[in-house]
């Protein structure tokens, strides 16, 4: 029987069935993400931020291709995640790619355009390395893209890993969307005020600034610049203060730097005065950007310097969105000695500006967020503030600073405590860089130790040591090996609370000089608050109560493990908390003659300075609110924290600001791709080899053992028909 058109009819269902599914696949995007907490697919609030934009959003992608890996990779997950963009926005999302070429020949009339594009909106190639033919090369290649939306630009120069991607990308249209929303309903124009005296012209020559008259043209042409992606908003006004008194008060009250010069005989110019500086102002703030640096040359001497206006431009550009409050405010206590969050700019030996121990929290704060002073010496807590960050306080509060904190608790606002129980101190006669020289440990007594205790929460006096600590690398000239450094607790996952949204994805933390949290369990629940404990130590923990030295080659070794236990090392309270003032006469702030006399002269209203009573009304029972507490500052330190806020550290403390100011989805957003998923210490070796030998090799044994199968069935099959036919 001849069945030959059967075979031709089954080839062309074949064929169409093949040619319907890739028409499908091409019309229909559809993909299945089983990784855990979802990274290959949007988060809740990117699909939110792509569906609410006002104005059309175009983001211009150029990337060369043909990129061996992992940078192919990249190009290909930016693909798919820009399509699923475009699936959930509206219509006003859209993306292009552009394919650009570093190379100079060979080039069609299309790449060289878009090399050209690429390069006006400021994306220049980068150098990546890869392996070609066994060689490591180095290779130009442009990886970057820009966000138009409206007026506003936006670029992300270089993209050569997917991780944080959608995050910066989210948090990106998101501030552009706020800003035009913001901008469009601005009643006023920011203003952008040049003081420049121009006696200054004069003496410009002597001081090595000799351009410094044409100045006054330049940030006019930079606002002028500005304006157009900041929908007209900038108003630029010259002043001149030489000789104008209301001038020469605001020189003093906005602190611009003024200039004073002794007769120059040989020059013929007299001793005189001048003032420069540009200040922004709207709605009652002010942020001032000097124009003039100041610098100490060794065996030269001052020099004087114009700031580059590029980034005069640039902060211009950032403090636009300060001022019309795109960023939520967050208030950082600044005095009783906390942690400076700005530091003193210190110079180095050299000159060198030196960066302040909280500089990286600062800049990730500062992405999301816009820093605002808390001073309780000559100011009440903002009203507009939602959290308070406390940083290791050392200087004892007062009884009305207590009853501000309190008060700003009692409505509803919430509290983020960094505290320590120990002040480090250094010897009298002993140099900090000296060798050998410890500090002593004194016990800290704040005042907020009776607060926090009334409402059922306190800090033991000690620090906690554990085994599971960071291992230091001895060198070899040492004895070579790991010294472990106790103090530095390494919290596992299981001790890590993972119940809470902002907490879901972080698998390990580091701490460093941290205490125990204690919880009253009794006034807890008398006060009917809820206590959630988030990080704990292991169970082989310990105490450092006295005699506490945190020297390393001086530690001792750790107690039998009966002695040892586990602690917890931050908490989360929640709930409405009771008034500690409560029953108690409300305190009236008590100032010293010399704060008295600072108050007078910056807020003088013709009334008594020495006392100032309470505003508004007391309250008893709070409402809901929230205190995070952990034991140690220095987690906020650039020695845990790192710059881009990637690392664990990072991503725990902003999930839990984040949190405290109910923006949990950006937390999801931010800690969905945390790559970092440890085995666990107590897992066997020979369990660990097992699991990361199946993690590399287990899927191609698989493809190997299913081919395997298919061989041993078709050669059965081929004894099948042989017996058969022989039959």
């Amino acid at each position: 029987m001849n069945r030959t058109p059967g075979k031709y009819i089954n080839l062309v269902i074949y064929l169409i069935v093949i040619l319907l599914i890739n028409i499908a696949g091409m019309t229909l995007f559809f993909r299945i993400d089983l990784t855990r907490n979802g990274i290959y697919s949007l988060s809740d609030i990117s699909q939110r931020v792509g569906s609410t934009l006002s104005e059309p959003l175009t983001i211009k992608v150029f990337f060369t291709k043909n990129l061996p890996a992992p940078y192919n990779n990249v190009e290909r997950y930016l693909h798919d995640m820009l399509e699923e963009y475009s699936i959930d926005a509206n219509q006003n999302f859209n993306y292009q790619f552009y394919d650009v070429s570093p190379e100079d020949d060979g080039l069609d009339s299309e790449t060289q355009g878009n090399r050209k594009m690429a390069l006006n909106y400021g994306i220049t190639p980068v150098q990546i390395q890869i392996v070609e033919k066994d060689e490591l090369k180095f290779k130009k290649a442009y990886m970057g893209l820009v966000i138009i939306h409206g007026d506003l630009i936006e670029k992300i120069q270089t993209i050569t890993s997917t991780n944080g991607l959608e995050y910066k990308l989210t948090t990106t249209i998101q501030k552009m969307n706020n800003k035009i929303s913001a901008l469009s309903l601005l009643p006023e124009k920011i203003k952008i005020k040049l003081f420049l005296s121009s006696s200054l012209y004069e003496v410009a020559p002597h001081m090595g600034i000799s351009d410094l008259p044409g100045l006054n043209a330049q940030v006019e042409g930079m606002v002028k610049k500005l304006n157009k992606k900041n929908y007209d908003k900038l108003e630029f006004i010259k002043l001149d203060p030489m000789g104008d008194t209301r001038l020469e008060d605001a020189v003093k009250h906005y602190q611009i730097l003024k200039l004073q010069w002794p007769d120059i005989a040989k020059a013929g110019i007299k001793a005189g005065t001048g003032a420069i500086g540009l200040v922004m102002e709207y709605n009652g703030k002010a942020a001032q950007l000097p124009l003039l640096q100041v610098l100490q040359i060794p065996m030269i001497g001052i020099r004087y310097q114009i700031v580059d206006l590029k980034s005069i431009e640039e902060s211009i550009d950032e403090n636009v969105s300060t001022m019309i409050g795109i960023n939520e405010d967050i208030g950082y206590l600044t005095d009783h000695d906390t942690l400076q969050i700005y530091g003193e700019t210190p110079s180095g030996p050299m000159g060198t500006q030196v960066k302040s121990e909280l500089s990286n929290f600062r800049n990730l704060l500062s992405q999301n967020y816009s820093i605002r002073d808390v001073n309780l010496n000559y100011e009440n807590i903002p009203e507009n503030i939602n959290c308070l960050i406390i940083a290791h306080p050392k200087k004892k509060f007062t009884d009305y600073e207590l009853f501000q904190i309190d008060q700003f608790l009692m409505k509803g606002k919430n509290l983020a405590l960094f505290l320590d129980p120990f002040k480090e101190v250094m010897p009298e006669g002993q140099n900090n860089m000296r060798f050998g020289a410890n500090p002593q440990f004194v016990e800290l007594d704040t005042g907020l130790e009776k607060l926090l205790d009334h409402y059922g929460v306190g800090l033991g006096k000690s620090y906690v040591l554990d085994k599971t600590c960071f291992k230091q690398k001895v060198p070899a000239q040492f004895g070579g090996g790991e010294k472990p450094i106790y103090f530095a607790p390494v919290i596992e996952n299981k001790f890590i609370n993972n119940d809470l949204d902002f907490m879901r994805n972080i698998n390990e933390l580091i701490t460093l000089k941290v205490a125990p949290v204690e919880i009253d369990l009794e006034k807890i629940n008398k006060n009917g608050l809820n206590a959630v404990k988030l990080i704990s130590s292991s169970e082989n923990s310990w105490e450092m109560s006295e005699r506490i030295s945190l020297n390393p080659m001086l530690l001792p070794s750790p107690p039998p493990p009966g002695d040892m236990q586990s602690f917890p090392l931050a908490y989360l309270i929640k709930g409405r908390f009771p008034s500690y003032f409560a029953g108690k006469p409300v305190p009236v702030r008590v100032m010293d003659k010399k704060d008295a006399e600072k108050y007078k002269s910056k807020k003088d209203q013709g009334k008594d300075q020495a006392e100032i009573t309470r505003q508004g009304e007391f309250l008893e029972k709070g409402r809901a609110g929230k205190i995070f507490i952990i034991g140690s500052s220095e987690i906020l330190k650039n020695t845990l924290l790192d710059e881009a806020g990637k690392g664990r550290e990072g991503i725990f403390i902003m999930n839990v600001i984040d949190y405290l100011n109910n923006h949990v989805d950006i937390s999801l957003l931010r800690s969905k791709e945390q790559r970092l998923n440890p085995l666990k210490n107590d897992i066997g070796q020979g369990v660990k080899t097992f699991v990361k030998t199946i993690n590399i090799a287990g899927l191609p044994l698989l493809v190997v053992l299913f081919g395997i199968i298919i061989l041993l069935r078709r050669v059965a099959r081929k004894k099948q028909i042989s017996i058969i036919f022989n039959k």
